[in-house]
């Protein structure tokens, strides 16, 4: 079958296809028979060595078990994972997922290491241009991934702040907001999370000049991150990441406390 279009392929994916296709020759298997012992077909094993179709962290697991490879594919999964998400979240995903603690203000949506699948799958359905129903799936899929950082030791600490706006938006229906609603009320339940929600009724705020993030990283650097409109900016400067954690900070003081920002979402909720 057909040989990988370079063109078409991220470097992760690339490599992987590479790879795959070299120790599956190696082996003497045809991509049929390598998908007979991994339980997949032939084209599948086609689709990912041509990269037509991404490598899922089910099919890297049964490659390598097939072709005894000794890890070398399995080492792939945490660079393929990363590529699942738009190309300028992936620096941000890696800080994330190390941080020491994660520190954010949302204007818009709930912060998307706290949605449900049903949430994630509706904000990114409402994309323009709209995305593939596949794309969806493998954007939804990884922000699911994200939620690895709840339970990773050492712990990390995370606090969110909502503004009520973004509580209250309806996305996707009563249904999925009532299930967005509980999840969140389980997420404050873990005891490295601090939700805080921003009240309407707070009409002058720190908040104004708009959604941002700030990381404390294990090289205890603090760095700030803010996106929009598919482009982010990554402060790392101590004089500009000083400004901007104050102002988080003031953020954080204005907001409900988290009993009264638990109680306004079960208000919410209860409004269904």
């Amino acid at each position: 079958m057909g040989q990988p279009k370079k063109s078409s392929m991220s470097p992760a994916a690339q490599y992987f296809a590479e790879v795959l296709r070299l120790l599956r020759v190696s082996a003497g298997l045809s991509q049929n028979e390598l998908g007979d012992l991994m339980a997949y077909s032939g084209a599948a094993v086609s689709a990912v060595e041509t990269c037509a179709k991404p490598a899922t962290d089910d099919f890297v697991e049964a490659a390598e078990k097939a072709l005894g490879a000794g890890g070398l594919l399995a080492v792939a999964v945490k660079y393929l994972r990363l590529e699942r998400y738009p190309a300028h979240f992936q620096g941000f995903v890696q800080l994330e997922q190390e941080a020491l603690s994660v520190s954010s203000y949302c204007t818009q949506l709930i912060h998307g290491l706290l949605q449900t699948k049903e949430y994630a799958r509706a904000v990114l359905e409402c994309a323009f241009p709209p995305l593939e129903d596949d794309e969806v799936e493998q954007l939804v899929s990884a922000r699911l991934e994200r939620r690895a950082l709840f339970d990773r030791k050492p712990v990390c600490v995370i606090n969110v702040i909502i503004e009520e706006a973004a509580l209250r938006r309806c996305v996707g229906g009563v249904h999925v907001m009532r299930a967005q609603y509980e999840y969140l009320l389980a997420c404050a339940q873990k005891p490295n999370v601090v939700l805080q929600a921003m009240p309407s009724s707070t009409t002058g705020h720190a908040g104004l000049q708009g959604p941002l993030t700030v990381i404390d990283t294990p090289e205890n650097t603090t760095l700030v991150y803010m996106e929009g409109n598919g482009n982010s900016t990554l402060v790392s400067k101590p004089d500009e990441v000083g400004v901007l954690a104050r102002r988080y900070a003031m953020i954080r003081s204005q907001a409900l406390q988290p009993e009264e920002s638990a109680a306004l979402i079960k208000q919410l909720a209860g409004e269904l």
